[in-house]
């Protein structure tokens, strides 16, 4: 018996492996049909126990997608395509009947979706199915291919996988399933699609998530006669592989954007974030869980009545607050108030704000900090300062020589908790990637731009600068944090508008790519998440099994400041993502709130000292599941306050002299007033999508009789009318003229 050359890469393969291998070394099956794709070539094959698709690029190498997997005999007969269809093929086994449907084109990359649509023949139970993906070799073998993958799903976010096969060259590949597609699936058979696209060199894809095995099996089946969709893969091609991580990351955000604007994406809905902000407000001063009194000053609880005040949730608060009378025109008596209990936090022998003030209780370490809770305060304390808050100025700048030196004792790579007094590490890292909080150098970053544009002193540019060199080589392991990648993100752009230095416009796609891989671009409706939306959710931490509201609207401040200093220059789909997640995060952060959810889709219980859920207050869930697990099982989050207000002023715009507001969910919309009752609105750079547009009437006004046309003069018509609002459905890039009676 001979035994097969492996690549030395390889430490193993399992039997599905040799199957591929078998498929077009032995004459075991049939070819059924062949159709271009561009350079490539692409053949329908059926095997001893699967159907195939092999996508093929002269001497470069090719892939092989499994389409099916049966068991005993099977017939499959290709059908005639519909007019969007390169291919169609009928499966019928004992099993029931597979129904494959190919559709390619070329956005920018060629793309290859695959679809299967299964009717079992009699109750269905899945015990197990093999992955879907393997590269293959010149000789379509995928024992001798070398490559790697750069990224895969993680945990419930996207099912995605990017990878490049190098020997032979046959470029990247961005594999995506569409798991909304999947629901139905997801739901019969009481599964979750946790991890389930990944895998190990050479044997990739999806894993169709199946019950669990053990002595007694699951009974959850798939009904007999009812159609399901097992698979709605669509898998992107690049016929090179990229020189650095800069290129890498670029390249997969463009694949990425190709699989977003083929699914099919949820439509947002309008949500009034000014009577939610109103409401918050009042919560936080009368509320007497909101608040407890320390030296004369109010402070904000981190939750329901729980928890020790802190710095960050202090400052996260005042500057949301800020930001909401901004806009309102009269700054709120909370602001002040707040602020002024901020000095006790400031610690004078160490020249630095401290996470806790001085009387906190012995059952915490007063010492101990978290890498980012040192610098998230200033960076809020910076926004206050540049506003022209003297205070705030004063603060920051006598604690960011602290920071700084933290920073250069850490060598810009820091650990995920310390010791304030003496930089005695508590944790190094986290135990599911094995590294500290990789993205910390990219709000360190910001902070010091924010004193650099306060100062015009160069040492801040150079620390900066120092943060994100020393960020260089990470990957798509770069973020820890979803908001501290994003401000990473932010601090790369602002960087490169500063020095004009290219690598850091480069270097702000590294961030965008890790901060989009760790998205859920689906919307699932299992268990409780029917009640609510997840679509373009991002899990806070790289390792966590929920999203949370405050990495949500602090992702999307940050998000606010790239495309402000990127402006055009910013690559389409880099830009086309941001707006879409900022879009996406005014509907689906609705449902953080607990009076938005029904009473059993919220945990009976809340994490220790994390207080309970009042669903009267008008204050965030902590965490939301894509698996619809109960929301709210860390707690009720008061510092997650600031949501409100910051998505009212940035989806809310005034018209002076009109009887009412624009609400936009497309960010940075331009209004320029053309008329004593008409004004012009620009959408910036949504390519495919769509906007929500909607006017809003002011109090004690009627709305009148509203025109909204294109430039060229095509008449609108609204998707929703009534006395109060008036919301359009518009194309996200475009010019649009707005009159009123």
């Amino acid at each position: 018996m001979s035994t097969l050359a492996l690549n030395p890469d390889v430490a193993g393969v399992s039997p599905y492996v040799l199957g591929v291998r078998q498929a077009t070394h032995e004459d075991t099956g049939k070819s059924v049909a062949r159709f271009p794709l561009g350079d490539l070539d692409v053949e329908l094959r059926t095997s001893m126990d699967s159907v195939w698709a092999f996508v093929r690029r002269k001497g470069q190498g090719g892939l092989a997608l499994r389409a099916a997997y049966l068991t005993g005999e099977f017939t499959c007969t290709e059908l005639k395509a519909k007019a969007d269809e390169a291919a169609k093929l009928k499966i019928r086994s004992s099993l029931g009947e597979h129904i494959v449907t190919f559709r390619t084109g070329n956005d920018g990359f060629e793309y290859l979706r695959l679809t299967v649509r299964f009717t079992p023949a009699v109750p269905m139970l899945f015990p197990f199915v093999p992955r879907d993906v393997y590269p293959l070799d010149n000789n379509d073998d995928p024992l001798r291919v070398k490559g790697h993958v750069e990224a895969g799903q993680r945990g419930l976010n996207s099912g995605l996988l990017y990878f490049h096969a190098n020997e032979p060259r046959f470029g990247s590949v961005l594999y995506f399933q569409n798991l909304t597609a999947m629901n139905d699936y997801f739901r019969a058979t009481k599964t979750k699609p946790d991890g389930a696209v990944g895998g190990l060199w050479p044997e990739l894809g999806y894993l169709i998530p199946t019950p669990t095995q053990s002595g007694t099996p699951p009974t959850d089946a798939l009904e007999a006669g009812v159609e399901v969709t097992l698979s709605d893969a669509i898998v992107v091609f690049c016929h090179d592989v990229p020189p650095h991580e800069r290129e890498s990351a670029l390249r997969f955000v463009k694949m990425l954007g190709v699989a977003y604007r083929l699914i099919e994406r949820p439509d947002p809905a309008y949500r009034d974030w000014i009577e939610r902000a109103e409401r918050t407000l009042l919560d936080l001063d009368e509320a007497p869980e909101a608040t407890i009194k320390h030296y004369g000053h109010r402070y904000i609880h981190p939750y329901t009545a729980a928890e020790y005040p802190d710095i960050m949730v202090q400052m996260s608060v005042v500057e949301a607050i800020h930001e909401w009378g901004k806009w309102c025109g009269e700054a709120p008596p909370l602001e002040a108030e707040f602020k002024a209990g901020l000095e006790k936090f400031y610690d004078p022998k160490l020249k630095s704000l401290r996470r806790y003030l001085p009387n906190v209780g012995d059952d915490k370490d007063a010492d101990a900090v978290d890498s980012w809770y040192l610098y998230h305060p200033m960076l809020n304390l910076g926004l206050l300062a540049l506003d022209g808050d003297e205070q705030a100025r004063d603060l920051l700048m006598k604690s960011i020589e602290f920071g700084i030196n933290t920073a250069h004792h850490f060598k810009y790579k820091w650990p995920v908790q310390y010791k304030i007094t003496d930089f005695s590490v508590i944790t190094e890292s986290a135990g599911s990637d094995g590294r500290g909080q990789t993205d910390v150098g990219g709000i360190y970053a910001w902070v010091m731009l924010q004193a650099f544009e306060l100062t015009d002193d160069e040492r801040y540019l150079s620390e900066a600068r120092a943060a994100i060199d020393a960020a260089v080589g990470l990957r798509f392991n770069i973020n820890y944090q979803a908001n501290l990648t994003a401000w990473g993100a932010a601090a790369c752009i602002r960087l490169w508008r500063l020095t004009d230095e290219r690598v850091y416009l480069e270097q702000s796609y590294v961030y965008v790519a890790s901060f989009f891989h760790n998205a859920a671009i689906w919307e699932s409706e299992i268990d409780h998440a029917a009640h609510y939306r997840n679509f373009l959710g991002v899990t806070c931490l790289q390792d966590a099994p929920y999203m949370a509201i405050y990495e949500c609207f602090d992702s999307l401040s940050a998000f606010e400041h790239y495309l402000d200093d990127g402006g055009r220059d910013i690559d389409p789909t880099v830009r086309m993502l941001m707006l879409e997640y900022c879009k996406y995060a005014l509907d689906r952060a609705w449902f953080y709130y607990p009076d938005a959810l029904p009473a059993e889709a919220l945990s009976p219980k809340q994490r220790e000292a994390n207080g309970h859920i009042d669903r009267k207050l008008s204050f965030p869930l902590e965490d939301l599941y894509v698996d619809g697990q109960p929301a709210g099982q860390v707690g009720q989050e008061i510092y997650g306050a600031g949501a409100a207000f910051i998505f009212a002023t940035r989806a809310n715009h005034r018209v002076d002299g009109a009887p009412f507001l624009i609400f936009c969910d497309h960010l940075l919309p331009t209004l320029e007033r053309t008329g004593q009752r008409a004004v012009t609105i620009t959408l910036h750079d949504g390519e495919v999508c769509l906007a929500g547009l909607s006017f809003v009437r002011l109090k004690r006004h009627r709305l009148g009789k509203i025109e909204l046309k294109t430039i060229g003069g095509e008449v609108l018509h609204p998707t929703e009318s009534s006395s109060d609002r008036v919301t359009y459905k518009l194309p996200a890039n475009g010019r649009f003229l707005l009159t009123w009676e």
